[in-house]
């Protein structure tokens, strides 16, 4: 079978019995981390504008911001221009569906390694059924291009639950404490159970964690170097096409949501351009916190807008309120 008709097939086999983001760093996660149900009297929203070109703008002022709470206008209580070291989980497709893209996927974390600073602190984990973490929060490059280099595409299952998974990694980052950043390398296919994406929209979209995704599926988007097609290579070719464009979609949705990007690289100069972005918005961010106006226990949803940048603005979609506190009934 031909590698790209291979891939198609890999995409849609169920799997059984899975791996996880390892049993020690789940039980920590579920033991540690802290629910999104919080009772806090500040909202904090991490936002990053950029020109034309992709490069942060960095000359703004509170009076430039403007932040609407369910689509009525908070006043801004705290503002900060932030640069940092980051904090990036890269999150990586694996499995024997993409053992043919193992390269690219090498290639890529790679490429974002290099452009990271050196006290950028990085962390690993790949996924398919569920993630698994394969080397925890460091600075240490060698260390983490030694567990790139470890990864092994063969292993794992058919499924590639991307949403669920980055649900998974969300929970344990909750114990990780400053500004969190996930690099997504992946082709974008999700197989995660339907009837499980509006608890994970909800999780994603009310974290304080970043998502930036990178599709890895140009290679499978290329037509096949055939003068004349056969009904069977034609047809491939359609399904490639319905199931990649479902799998951008998807890609978008995770990004938005969490106030993040999405990059489409179609060659090497293209992708190079996107790791030196990620490299610089990851350290770079505006810090607005705002007082919640009503503690209902809702998802409020978040819109802040900039004067003078219709788009390259990108911010968290939402939060949860803190419920309202009730007095202790007297003994």
């Amino acid at each position: 079978m031909k590698p790209h008709r291979f891939l198609v097939a890999a995409f849609l086999l169920a799997a059984v019995p899975h791996s996880c983001l390892s049993a020690d760093a789940q039980q920590k996660a579920q033991e540690q981390a802290p629910t999104i149900r919080v009772a806090v009297d500040r909202v904090n929203i991490g936002v990053i504008v950029t020109d034309r070109d992709g490069n942060f703008v960095d000359s703004l002022h509170r009076e430039d911001f403007q932040v609407r709470d369910n689509g009525v206008e908070q006043p801004i209580t705290d503002f900060l221009s932030v640069t940092e070291p980051a904090q990036v989980l890269l999150l990586i497709e694996s499995g024997p569906a993409v053992v043919f893209l193992g390269k690219e996927h090498f290639h890529a974390a790679d490429t974002l390694l290099n452009n990271l600073e050196i006290d950028d602190r990085v962390a690993i984990a790949s996924y398919s059924k569920d993630p698994e973490l394969l080397l925890d929060f460091t600075a240490n490059k060698p260390a983490a291009r030694f567990a790139l280099e470890n990864l092994n595409f063969m292993l794992g299952f058919s499924d590639l639950n991307l949403s669920s998974s980055l649900a998974s990694a969300i929970d344990w980052l909750g114990t990780v404490r400053g500004k969190k950043t996930i690099v997504v390398l992946s082709t974008g296919v999700d197989t995660s159970p339907e009837g499980k994406w509006q608890a994970t929209e909800q999780k994603l979209e009310t974290s304080d964690v970043r998502i930036l995704a990178v599709s890895l599926s140009g290679e499978f988007r290329k037509p096949i170097k055939h003068k004349v097609l056969t009904r069977e290579e034609k047809k491939d070719q359609g399904f490639l096409k319905e199931g990649f464009a479902a799998a951008d979609q998807s890609l978008r949705e995770l990004s938005r949501i969490t106030g993040g990007r999405v990059y489409f690289p179609k060659n090497q100069k293209e992708f190079n351009r996107a790791c030196a972005e990620i490299a610089q918005l990851i350290r770079h961010e505006y810090s607005l916190a705002f007082a919640p106006p009503a503690h209902d226990g809702q998802v409020h949803s978040i819109t802040v807008k900039v004067q003078g940048f219709e788009r390259g603005v990108n911010h968290r979609q939402a939060y949860l309120a803190p419920a309202a506190v009730s007095a202790a009934s007297p003994k």
